[in-house]
């Protein structure tokens, strides 16, 4: 027994940095953590503030991930995504705890400081729309709150030239052998998806037979629960912002609850929904 303190180094740890990378210099932390700038002195716009920059970072994430999947499905690799899409999943369930820590704040407590954003709102974030794009939900009216940004506008239109990740999955599914009607499988993809009764037989082909159409299978199972977890994301941030705000229009000119009660009803990968019933 000995009453000296611990002393990591005596076990080998590095405990000098000078001229060495640290965990904060690999990190960049002095950036990051000095990109909290609060407008006001109200205690919670610093909750605020950093619910959203963390929030960009794991969609940031997300994108990273969910080009890699279509990638990968595109190769003929769908296994190599089912990885991917399990992770980006895990995220959206880590941005939906997110609103739990959100609703810790009250609408009086928000007043304090919401004139402070000015015309700023959640709906103007482009890496939510590249999501959105990528995943398949391609409006293109989305683009106007970009346009002062050249270089976003430039990779929101890049990613509306290329196939969604669910038109891939489509493409990959054709390719197994499976009947999907020539004019899904050669839409203009800069648009949003139509549910095809052509799609519904498909998926239905491959849920009947599941052993036969494995990989298929479970990639479909993966894109399901992809969209379960983003739904169950836009639904608390409806909760949230209703709690917090009520009924006031956002801060961006939308209706607020209204409007995010409109997303609820977009549905990214329809066939593989309306499936479930004709099974």
């Amino acid at each position: 027994m000995t009453d000296a303190p611990y002393d990591p180094a005596r076990e080998g740890a590095q405990m000098s940095f000078d001229g060495r990378m640290s965990y904060g210099d690999y990190l960049q932390l002095d950036r990051i953590l000095g990109a909290q700038a609060p407008l006001s002195t109200a205690h919670d716009e610093m909750l605020f503030i950093i619910q959203h920059q963390t929030s960009e970072l794991w969609m940031r994430l997300a994108i990273y991930e969910l080009i890699g999947a279509r990638a990968a499905i595109r190769d003929d690799h769908p296994s190599l995504a089912f990885k991917m899409l399990a992770r980006v999943s895990r995220i959206f369930e880590q941005l939906n705890s997110a609103w739990d820590v959100l609703r810790t704040m009250t609408p009086s407590e928000y007043t304090n400081f919401r004139d402070s954003l000015g015309q700023s709102s959640g709906f103007q974030s482009y890496q939510y729309r590249q999501i959105e794009y990528v995943l398949g939900n391609r409006n293109k009216a989305m683009l106007k709150p970009h346009a002062h940004r050249p270089e976003v506008m430039a990779e929101l239109e890049k990613e509306l030239a290329v196939p969604s990740l669910y038109d891939e999955a489509l493409r990959l599914v054709a390719r197994q052998g499976i009947t999907v009607p020539a004019e899904v499988l050669n839409r203009d993809v800069g648009v949003p998806h139509q549910s095809h009764e052509g799609v519904i037989a498909a998926w239905a082909e491959i849920y009947r037979d599941p052993e036969r159409y494995w990989v298929l299978y479970e990639l479909a199972e993966k894109l399901v629960d992809l969209e379960d977890y983003f739904r169950r994301w836009r639904f608390n941030h409806v909760t949230t912002v209703e709690r917090v705000i009520g009924f006031k229009r956002g801060t961006g000119g939308t209706g607020g609850v209204s409007y995010l009660k409109h997303m609820l009803e977009v549905v990214l990968f329809p066939e593989l929904w309306q499936m479930r019933t004709v099974l």
